[in-house]
């Protein structure tokens, strides 16, 4: 049986889904500030992110992550994100992307457990804190027990097309029991090498930034001032018809 390969275009906010909905994605992973990483995005842009979406539409599923920075978490943190789990589910989210390491980079069995079951049973992503464990491979087989629907990892490099012989490591450990999706500078170029690698899904931004007095310039908001970052349709169609199924 020929294999489908899934698509996820980070966005964040309803702009962004509906270009999603227009290339065919299968879903979205909503989150505010991705020249930070992403953070979990506002109650109102996951409600109207929802609402473009439909019925019809990619699913959402949301970025869980309180903070920029690592991903070793204080109590306090992870009360913020299990009630932000909560809240996603029941405003209308699929699924939510979470990730807790300990205190020795390793992943956090109990808080990923505890951010798991506040989801109460919607599909929950391993997002990239995958990437900078020791043994990405023990992570996922840790994602795999917890019986979570997918991890999202660039194999442990910069750009997934980097960690590729990583992600082919990672699609055989999950033995068809949990979805490896690659991201992290996926474009046109690397997107057809990284299906080839046997992923189950691919995963990317397609964004282009907006410079305050109007302009477009390509690459990070985050090196300019007053810069912001919005989803490119055009981006994203070349990279769908580049993996066209």
């Amino acid at each position: 049986m020929t294999r489908t390969l899934a698509l996820e275009i980070a966005v964040q906010d309803p702009a962004g889904v509906r270009i999603a909905a227009e290339i065919g994605a299968d879903r979205v992973e909503l989150a505010t500030a991705l020249a930070l990483g992403g953070l979990t995005p506002s109650p109102a842009t996951l409600e109207l992110a929802v609402e473009a979406a439909g019925a019809e539409g990619p699913e959402v599923h949301v970025l869980i992550r309180p903070r920029a920075g690592g991903f070793h978490y204080t109590d306090d943190e992870l009360t913020i994100a299990e009630r932000d789990v909560r809240r996603a589910i029941t405003a209308g989210a699929t699924g939510v992307v979470i990730g807790a390491l300990d205190a020795d980079g390793r992943l956090d069995i109990a808080a990923m457990a505890r951010l798991r079951d506040a989801a109460g049973g919607a599909p929950v992503t391993l997002h990239r804190a995958i990437d900078v464990t020791a043994d990405p491979v023990a992570t996922l087989r840790s994602a795999r027990e917890l019986g979570l629907a997918r991890v999202l990892t660039s194999g442990g490099a910069s750009a997934a097309i980097d960690g590729i012989d990583i992600l082919r490591a990672l699609v055989a450990a999950a033995e068809g029991e949990i979805e490896i999706m690659a991201g992290s500078g996926v474009d046109v170029a690397s997107a057809p090498a990284l299906a080839a690698a046997g992923v189950d899904a691919l995963h990317f931004s397609a964004k282009r930034a907006v410079t305050e007095d109007g302009g477009v310039r390509m690459g990070s908001a985050s090196e300019g001032v007053g810069g912001y970052e919005v989803t490119d349709r055009d981006i994203a169609f070349a990279i769908r018809d580049a993996v066209a199924r």
